[in-house]
Order: structure tokens, then sequence, then C-alpha cells
């Protein structure tokens, strides 16, 4: 892609997300911050955990992202019973008596990963691998991902039988944590209208993966004020409890906080709302757009805020 310079770069992919967003609002109906939050973290090149109750399009939105960014896209079903070769691959005998490896579902560059919760820690620790690295490991040999890499996991916050909840340590490779609720009484009528007729919407490839890769390069490029960087820094060290920016309500409802991956994606998820909102440059309320859906599944309640109640939105907004 050739731009004269960073600025008709930054008004370049300003243009392209909101096509890209009008592409997937002909399929996906009302879900535009859900949208939005999903494009940030593919150009910030993070993984999203997408949580809702079932049937509100969460795979249908990751299957359009894909379609509309013209990349290649795998669905893994996790189960109980999946093993870690049967999303990373397998050596096999081949008939020249030579063992070849025969590649899993992983390779390639989307991967809905839907009911991450459902399978055992082993077959998680498989896909996180991937979602750090960038590679797999199979008998001994590193295979490199197809670039770009997103996973986008699912989970049903409703059911807790029979799943294997995350560690943190596992969370924290989540860029996003994203919140799906009910549609709105007018987009539900849209919705159940478009999906019970035989209309089908033509969608469009707007974006190829050599420029969403050339725009992740860009958007580490984009500066950003000191004040705006002390800004995201310091509200993460304020979720840390007794420490020294920490606020009461911190010391007294949290017993843990978000670590540095969290400033870094704080910064990174800024600096990407910025450009796909036609700025050159993050400010302040760049970095609390993002704010929620990164820290959300990095602090963790204590009982005493399950007891009165407090959400970990409502403690993440009172640190603004």
């Amino acid at each position: 892609m050739q731009f004269k310079n960073e600025v008709e770069a930054v008004d370049a992919l300003h243009q392209s997300f909101k096509n890209i967003q009008a592409e997937i609002g002909k399929v996906v109906i009302g879900q535009d911050e859900i949208v939005k939050s999903v494009l940030i973290a593919i150009f910030s090149n993070g993984h999203c955990l997408l949580v809702g109750v079932p049937g509100l399009a969460k795979t249908l939105l990751v299957q359009t992202v894909a379609n509309v960014l013209d990349l290649d896209f795998n669905r893994i079903q996790f189960t109980p019973d999946l093993m870690p070769s049967d999303i990373i691959g397998a050596e096999i005998l081949g008939e020249d008596r030579h063992f070849k490896f025969i590649k899993g579902p992983i390779f390639s560059n989307i991967i809905l990963a839907d009911e991450i919760n459902r399978t055992p820690p082993k077959t998680q620790a498989a896909l996180l691998e991937a979602m750090q690295e960038k590679a797999v490991t199979a008998a001994g040999v590193t295979h490199g991902l197809p670039q770009p890499f997103f996973v986008l996991a699912t989970q049903n916050p409703i059911e807790q039988e029979g799943t294997y909840p995350l560690p943190e340590a596992q969370l924290d490779r989540f860029m996003f944590n994203i919140s799906l609720n009910y549609p709105a009484f007018t987009d539900e009528l849209t919705i159940v209208k478009n999906t019970t007729s035989n209309k089908t919407a033509q969608l469009n490839k707007i974006i190829s993966a050599s420029e969403i890769q050339y725009f992740q390069k860009l958007i580490r490029d984009i500066p950003i004020t000191d004040n705006v960087l002390e800004y995201a820094v310091k509200l993460v060290a304020k979720t840390r409890p007794n420490s020294e920016f920490a606020t009461a309500e911190i010391n007294n409802f949290i017993s843990w906080g978000a670590g540095p991956r969290a400033s870094q994606f704080l910064v990174l998820g800024a600096k990407c709302h910025a450009a796909v909102s036609g700025k050159y440059a993050p400010d302040i309320e760049d970095v609390q757009a993002v704010a929620e859906a990164i820290l959300r599944h990095r602090i963790v309640r204590n009982y005493r805020a399950e007891a009165e109640g407090l959400t970990t939105e409502k403690i993440i907004r009172n640190l603004f």
C-alpha cells in the first residue's frame, strides 16, 4: 500500500473501517459497538473473548467479519473430549514410510473458538500457545501460523456446569472481553424480519490480509502524548489493591488488579480507537473508550463486592 504520508494512511484506515462497519451491518443488526471493538482488536493485533447468552449472533458476527476482511476462517467447536491434536494437527505415517505433519484447523487467519470454556485445560493450553507465539509445536517442530492471526473466542456465561473456566493467565492473553447483551426491540424486529424470509445479503470483501498487516504497523507508529500515556498506565496501576495509586474502593472490593499487559493494550487500543475515529493521536477519551473491555477480565472482585452488587464495570468507571 502506497501513501504519501502517515496522515493519508490514517485517513485510509478511517475510511476502510467505516466501509467494513457498513458491510457487516448488512448482516449483523444493532451490534455497532461490539463490531467496533472486534475490529479495533483485529487492527491492534489482539484476540477477543465474546461473552453472551446463546442466540446473540456471536458466531454469525465472527463469520461475517472474516468474510468482509477477505481472510481464511475456521470454526472450532470446543467440547470436553477435544484433544490438542484436533486443533493443531498431528504427525501421521505417510505412504512413503515417513512421518508428515497434517495441519489442524488452527492454520487459518481467523479462528472462532466456540465455547472455549467447554474444553479441558490441556486443549485450552494448545490454543493459547498459538495465541501468544503465533506458532504451534508438534513432535518438536515449530510451525508458523498464517498472518494475520486472530482468535475470537466465545463463552456462555449462564451454564457453569461441565465447564472449565479459563485461568487468569489465559484470560490475560485476550485483549478485549466483550460483553454482548440482548438487542434493542427495534433491532430485534429487523433481525426477525430479515432472518425469517429468503432475503440474503451480498457481502463485499473490503480489505485484504496484507492491508490489515500494514494498518497494524501503522497503529503502532501513531504518536501518543506523555500525559495520555501516563493516564493509561496510571489507570491500570489504580486497579491494584494496596498500591500507591489504589483508591479506597479498590482496596475494599478488589482482590487482584490488572498487570502490565493491560497498560500495553490500553495504549494500543486507544491509538486504534483514535485512528478509526479519524483522529491522528489518541486522547484520554480514547483510553476510556477501550478501558472497560480491556480491564473487565483482568481485575478480580472479592466477596464483599459481589455481596454489595458492585459490578466490575462500575468499579472501572469510578476510576476514570
